[in-house]
């Protein structure tokens, strides 16, 4: 299980140099140079000004035919031509949590086209998504995006159509934190 957990660690050395790092809601990071993502069994405790910790675990809120679309044509990341990058670590409020599953489902794809949104900037976009609400973080998600220079204004699409959906509109705490490899 431990191969699946990550530490992301804002600090003075990594291999992604921080290029922005502003809040959109709430509570901002402490401002760093770099970025260090590694397994979490090999962090050390002092290491960074701060540390997130995430999950990779199933796939949440997609249906069948979605998941089948997304695991056809999304990209793995580590392209050697995605060389800028975004760490977007989100916490929604507790009237999102309070919901059922099929309530927020509904939002996240009935009403907002979360995972439609997301298929019209595959494979140019690749993605992970980490979770971090079931391991006591501070964040719920941890969204972590590579993409090549050439995509960085499809990249800006895809946020800002994500982020006027009604599903943001149960966001009470997101870092945007843009990012371009340390070669």
């Amino acid at each position: 299980m431990t191969d699946n957990i990550f530490d992301f660690i804002g600090g003075n050395h990594g291999q992604w140099k921080i290029l922005k790092m502003e809040s959109l809601v709430g509570e901002t990071l402490k401002q760093v140079p770099y970025l260090k993502i590694i397994k979490s069994s090999t962090v050390k405790s002092s290491e960074g000004v701060w540390s997130l910790k995430g999950l990779i675990s199933n796939i949440r809120y997609t249906e069948k035919e979605e998941k089948e679309r997304l695991i056809s044509i999304q990209a793995d990341l580590g392209r050697p031509e995605a060389t800028n990058a975004a760490l977007i670590p989100i916490k929604k409020s507790e009237i999102w949590w309070n919901l059922a599953q099929d309530e927020r489902r509904k939002i996240f794809e009935a009403q907002s086209n979360h995972t439609k949104t997301g298929l019209k900037y595959l494979p140019a976009i690749a993605r992970k998504l980490y979770h971090c609400r079931d391991i006591g973080e501070p964040f719920d998600f941890i969204t972590f995006f590579e993409y090549a220079p050439s995509n960085s204004e499809a990249f800006e699409e895809l946020v800002y159509s994500l982020r006027k959906t009604e599903e943001w509109k149960y966001v009470e705490r997101e870092v945007d934190i843009r990012l371009i490899k340390e070669l």
